[in-house]
């Protein structure tokens, strides 16, 4: 079994290059020049997205091949007071430059849209605001020319005081959305709210691929261990869009989790700097044998400092003669 570890957005090991700069929208409204406040904005947008592809080069030069993207790319993008502004052309060469990269070195990228996009709300504005942030997250991927592997992963949501009509506002809400948007989602059970196992049967009904956070799963697990809902949740994956259609090929997109630890015992559900190879190890041989590869996103505050420890500790058990194998600064194998 092949793993791929990844992280999130930011490096620690990279000097200035934030992905994220932004302006605030107090900031933009005392320009006097509005043409050439949003101007601005495309600048930093720019800026963006070059950072983004200095993180890519980063990590193919790490030998890391799965990671996620930060939301941010474009500052104040779906703020409602610049709903006129349309910044894709004059970004057009710097999204096709990353998407290019992208494409060229097989990487594997996401978003993971912020807890304010839910589909399980009862308030119409909310969904409404949910639907232009999940569509403003696939319009980035489709101005970098990135198919459907290219996914945005969400939380259900809220229970708002009943978790079963919450669920099934969440099934009825998702089948009103296009579906352009629906075919780049995929459902991860949360650290407070829906578990593994609802989370999981949300992600059947609508049929997209569920992606385990174990970390949230051990703070919030329900009645089930991961390994007995694990050959469901794999099949969220066989049966995606993408993986139907491209079966007989070697691109078929593996299943992705999450990995992450405890910030402290004060706080279970925040993270901490690294992470323990422990959970990651114990899952993992419990899987063994039941898909050829997975990809493992790393949500650590030390982003690809605690990629690169983690790494460190799997040569560190492959030198102890454990059955793993590791491949590049990314990857490993699972004997």
């Amino acid at each position: 079994m092949i793993v791929r570890l990844g992280y999130v957005a930011m490096s620690v090991e990279l000097e200035d290059a934030s992905p994220s700069k932004t302006m605030t929208m107090a900031s933009f409204s005392k320009l006097s020049d509005r043409e050439g406040g949003l101007r601005r904005l495309e600048r930093l947008a720019e800026q963006n997205l070059h950072n983004t592809l200095r993180l890519l080069k980063h990590n193919r030069y790490m030998g890391v091949q799965v990671y996620r993207m930060t939301s941010k790319l474009i500052p104040l993008a779906t703020h409602e007071e610049l709903q006129d502004w349309d910044p894709y052309p004059a970004l057009a060469n710097a999204f096709a430059e990353v998407g290019a990269f992208i494409r060229e070195h097989n990487m594997r990228v996401s978003f993971h849209p912020d807890h304010f996009t839910v589909l399980s709300t009862p308030r119409p504005e909310v969904l409404r605001n949910s639907v232009k942030d999940l569509n403003y997250h696939v319009r980035l991927l489709e101005a970098m020319g990135l198919d459907e592997r290219a996914l945005n992963n969400i939380h259900v949501g809220g229970s708002y005081g009943d978790k079963e009509k919450s669920a099934l506002r969440f099934i009825d809400q998702f089948q009103t959305i296009e579906k352009r948007i629906c075919d780049r989602i995929t459902l991860e059970n949360d650290d407070k709210t829906f578990t593994a196992k609802e989370t999981l049967s949300i992600a059947e009904e609508v049929k997209v691929p569920m992606v385990l956070d174990i970390h949230h799963h051990a703070v919030n697990p329900g009645n089930e261990l991961m390994e007995e809902l694990w050959p469901r949740i794999l099949r969220t994956w066989s049966l995606f869009p993408w993986n139907v259609k491209h079966a007989n090929t070697p691109i078929v997109l593996p299943p992705k989790i999450h990995v992450s630890s405890p910030k402290s015992l004060s706080d279970p559900r925040g993270h901490a700097e690294y992470v323990e190879i422990e959970p990651l190890l114990k899952f993992l041989s419990n899987i063994a044998g039941s898909t050829p590869a997975i990809d493992v996103m790393i949500e650590a505050k030390k982003k690809d400092g605690a990629l690169l420890k983690l790494m460190d500790d799997f040569r560190a058990l492959e030198a102890s003669g454990e059955p793993v194998r590791v491949i590049d600064g990314g990857s490993l194998e699972w004997l």
